[in-house]
């Protein structure tokens, strides 16, 4: 019975998202349907599984690995104030600690409530669960919608960050004081001291593990789980509880900086296997034959939905002093979604006896319940605000016959182009014919940050001075700029400060090399340089970001059937394309086809969401 009880297991996993995947079910999120098929499977329904060993285990390791990838997922450059950037009350940060405070109000006001209704007497748990925040699900649904990089994405993110960090530490308090280990609380600070330590052991030896790393060894997985399990091991011994362990682990692996590949590798362990046999277990768990049989059990359900509602409703109030209404609406409903922290959290009271079994039920259904309807209301709600539609910005350093033409090129596509000169004979001549042109008499560092130049997506410095290029780049670079361009002039007398550029993650162009290759392409292919020479049609790349796309076929991709796909490039390496050719994140596609098609294409595969 173990063995079939665990074959049912992995077939269910296998074939859940398939089944999601025929029928176009993208609304659900895919643990929920993990979580209701593992009520039918189990107790609860036919009974055709039981909880083995195996499955015990195999359950543990995935709420680990999910929260070890739930503390990747957060991005700690949006904490980050860049040089000369002044934190204001609208920026992403404060509007979402703002929020995250106003939850947690709110959740603790619910907790009592409740324990005066007498329908839940807990008031801390109460407040932890009714204020987490299921990060995952977040980052899916923003992903999906393609908004994670702008403003309001920012935003809703790092409010759901919070709400997945602050109940995990609180839980673990809570866990020691009603575990009877209040005495050893201080001892957590050195599940925290591990955690920095780690960091610093292996920042420098990670770079070289990325180079040494085979195959056959995986030095980087390796190192993951040895961070996991270290962490947790020291999180059980100070009497902290081992999801927190997990979660610093996946914070350290995210502060060492690893590739994409690596971040793939470890979502595929996860969600490819351990993760799906908790969500499907946590269903097997449920006994709803004891929770319908049990009014009052039952009756706290409708109550729980509703106060997972009303605890988020703050963070509504909070986005529309900067966002508008609708979206406001839509992105505070979407942080309703509670799923990830919530489980574990019944668990640990569980393991307490702080919790029946009829209420944990009631928990978990609310909470799939919930998580069912957030993302539903969220994708039917939101429209993309003129914010969200940000062109790529892009700032040019040097007016001349070669920048100006590129400029006012860029401007008809998909960037939004400033432009500066210190010549002021050039601002003169070019002034009427870029949109936004500045003239300063000298571009030094102080002008740069008080019009917010370092503030861009590429910057292209386009003098016809190497060395004031040389140094502008030194600068730009400094300031967290990531894509620089510079002109070179003379190669040959600027050995040093190519060498020097490339070493900074430069992007170098030279006049004679471009001039060179046009000839050559007018002479070998006419008609390639009359389309490069177009304005308005070309040979254009976008750059696989849309993890959406990722893993599919390239006949499966969006509008295929009106582009031609010249040539993909991956890892700097040419693939000749076929209907059959799998696609990667980071991949590089040449394509061509009608302009407004190609926008369209540009739009739905490159943006990062």
């Amino acid at each position: 019975m173990e063995q079939l009880s665990l074959l049912i297991v992995m077939l269910a996993a296998l074939i859940i998202p398939i089944v999601m995947a025929r029928f176009k079910v993208s609304s659900i999120p895919t643990a929920v349907a993990e979580i209701v098929i593992g009520i039918l499977l189990g107790k609860s329904a036919f009974n055709v599984v039981q909880e083995t060993g195996y499955l015990h285990l195999l359950s543990s390791l995935g709420v680990i690995l999910l929260m070890f990838l739930s503390g990747m997922e957060i991005n700690f450059d949006l904490f980050k104030k860049t040089p000369g950037q002044k934190r204001t009350a609208n920026s992403p940060v404060s509007m979402a600690a703002l929020s995250f405070t106003c939850v947690i109000i709110t959740a603790f006001l619910l907790g009592v409530i409740l324990h005066f209704m007498g329908l839940f007497s807990d008031i801390l748990l109460g407040t932890i669960l009714f204020s987490t925040v299921a990060l995952g699900v977040v980052i899916a649904t923003l992903k999906e919608k393609e908004i994670l990089g702008r403003p309001m994405g920012q935003t809703i993110l790092l409010t759901a960050v919070l709400g997945e960090v602050v109940p995990m530490i609180t839980l673990t308090f809570y866990a020691s004081i009603y575990g009877h280990n209040a005495g050893r609380l201080w001892l957590i600070v050195l599940l925290f001291l591990a955690a920095i330590i780690l960091l610093r052991r292996f920042q420098q030896p990670y770079i070289w593990f990325n180079k040494v790393s085979k195959a056959t060894t995986q030095l980087d997985i390796r190192l993951a789980f040895f961070l996991i399990f270290t962490l947790v091991t020291v999180a059980e011994t100070v009497g902290a509880e081992n999801i927190l362990g997990a979660f610093l682990a996946g914070m350290v692996m995210k502060l060492l900086e690893p590739s994409e590949a690596t971040q793939e590798k470890l979502t595929s362990i996860g969600y490819g296997f351990f993760i799906p046999v908790f969500f499907i277990m946590t269903g097997v768990r449920l006994d709803l034959k004891s929770l319908f049989a049990n009014k009052t059990a039952l009756a706290l359900i409708p109550v729980l939905v509703l106060c997972f509602i009303i605890a988020k409703l703050p963070t509504v109030l909070v986005y529309r002093r900067h966002f508008n209404g609708r979206n406001s609406f839509a992105g505070g409903f979407l942080t309703v979604t509670t799923i990830t922290l919530v489980l574990p959290s019944l668990q640990v009271a569980q393991n307490l006896h702080a919790i029946t079994s009829s209420q944990s039920a009631a928990f978990v259904l609310a909470a799939v319940i919930v998580c069912i309807v957030a993302p539903i209301v969220f994708n039917s709600s939101y429209k993309l605000a003129k914010e969200d539609l940000v062109k790529e910005r892009v700032v040019i350093i040097g007016s001349n016959i070669l920048t100006v033409p590129v400029a006012q090129q860029l401007s008809h596509n998909w960037y939004n182009v400033r432009m500066l000169t210190d010549q002021e004979d050039n601002y003169k001549t070019f002034n009427s014919e870029v949109d936004d042109l500045k003239y300063f008499p000298e571009i030094t560092e102080e002008v740069l940050e008080e019009g917010k130049y370092f503030d861009t997506d590429v910057m292209v410095l386009g003098f016809r001075k190497d060395e004031k290029n040389y140094r502008l780049a030194n600068l730009v670079k400094q300031h967290g700029v990531k894509r620089v361009i510079a002109s070179v002039q003379n190669p040959k007398t600027a050995v040093d400060h190519i060498e020097e550029l490339h070493r900074l993650g430069v992007e170098i162009f030279n006049s004679y090399m471009v001039q060179n290759s046009v000839l050559r392409s007018l002479i070998e292919s006419p008609s390639v340089f009359e389309m490069l020479m177009s304005a308005h049609s070309g040979l254009f790349e976008v750059t696989i970001r849309n993890r959406r796309y990722v893993g599919a076929e390239l006949h499966e991709l969006p509008l295929i059937d009106q582009i031609t796909i010249s040539r993909i490039y991956r890892k700097h390496r040419p693939i000749s394309p076929n209907g059959d050719t799998v696609i990667e994140y980071g991949d590089h596609i040449l394509y061509t086809g009608p302009y407004e098609i190609v926008n369209e294409v540009r739009q739905r595969l490159g943006r990062r969401g």
